[in-house]
């Protein structure tokens, strides 16, 4: 078997289920060589995933910033990109995360609240004091609330029910213009992939002329092989990224117990990976 690499994985530092250390350890049973941990908006997970590395595995300190970009036809949407190797202690990183975790802990509260008024067994305050201080706090979190509760069977259920884009409890928020993202990793040291960037399930996506001008700005791949999307799209995104010359790469998007995907389930082709690790500043890929 190969060098198996997967650049996109989160712990109970954002959305997942596992904490990091359970995270690099589920990795490496997992059978992977090299893991990103790539959680919402927050480094506040590095440091216990680093420390709990077990030989032979490979850690990649990331994140998955959550942004806002012109669409491609007049309007906006929302877009997720992962940033790899960037320097945490940045001023301008340290600055958006704190300002997008203040703000995602505000709307997390203020969506409990709302389902608590119209009667839904969930108490903001629980929920809220249930969350470490550094975790940043993201819709799952209620979503898991309302499956203790008994009001849904599953998170999925939770998301198509109530919380997902244009539900009735969904609330937006101020996210991070894609360009000045990308920017603001390149100059911390890191580089920038567009992740999932056609996963039309999700919601609207960006149209090719967009990406065409995000590469123009500093991003450095496009995630191609990612469990949202289907082989047409794979081959989409693929001419796309060969035409533009950015880094093709494949990734789980692993959130534990919150979605049935597996670590290792999309990989990065070896060669891919050393072309990322070649565009960044610094290498800051941990090993034991």
């Amino acid at each position: 078997m190969g060098v198996r690499i997967d650049l996109h994985a989160h712990s109970t530092a954002s959305d997942g289920t596992d904490t990091p250390a359970e995270l690099v350890l589920a990795a490496a049973a997992a059978g992977l060589d090299v893991v990103a941990l790539t959680d919402h908006d927050t480094t506040s997970g590095w440091a216990a995933a680093t420390a709990a590395l077990p030989p032979g595995l490979r850690l990649v300190p990331g994140a998955e910033l959550s942004c806002v970009s012109p669409d491609g036809r007049g309007g906006e949407a929302t877009v997720h990109l992962l940033a790899y190797l960037f320097d945490p202690d940045s001023p301008a990183v340290v600055e958006e995360q704190t300002r997008l975790r203040l703000e995602r802990r505000e709307r997390l509260r203020t969506m409990a609240a709302r389902m608590a008024g119209d009667g839904f067994p969930v108490d903001a305050d629980e929920l809220m004091a249930g969350l470490p201080a550094e975790a940043t706090a993201g819709r799952p979190h209620l979503a898991r609330a309302l499956v203790r509760a008994g009001v849904v069977s599953t998170v999925d259920e939770a998301f198509a029910r109530y919380l997902a884009t244009g539900g009735p409890y969904y609330l937006g928020r101020t996210d991070t213009p894609v360009r000045r993202a990308v920017e603001m990793i390149h100059q911390a040291g890191g580089v920038t992939v567009l992740a999932h960037p056609f996963a039309r399930s999700r919601g609207p996506v960006v149209t090719p002329e967009v990406i065409v001008e995000l590469a123009g700005r500093g991003l450095a791949g496009l995630e191609v092989d990612h469990p949202d999307h289907d082989a047409p799209t794979r081959a989409e995104l693929r001419a796309l990224a060969t035409e533009l010359d950015l880094v093709i790469t494949g990734s789980s998007d692993y959130h534990g117990t919150n979605k049935t995907v597996r670590l290792g389930q999309e990989t990065t082709a070896p060669e891919a990976f050393e072309r990322l690790l070649d565009r960044a500043g610094a290498d800051r890929v941990v090993t034991r």
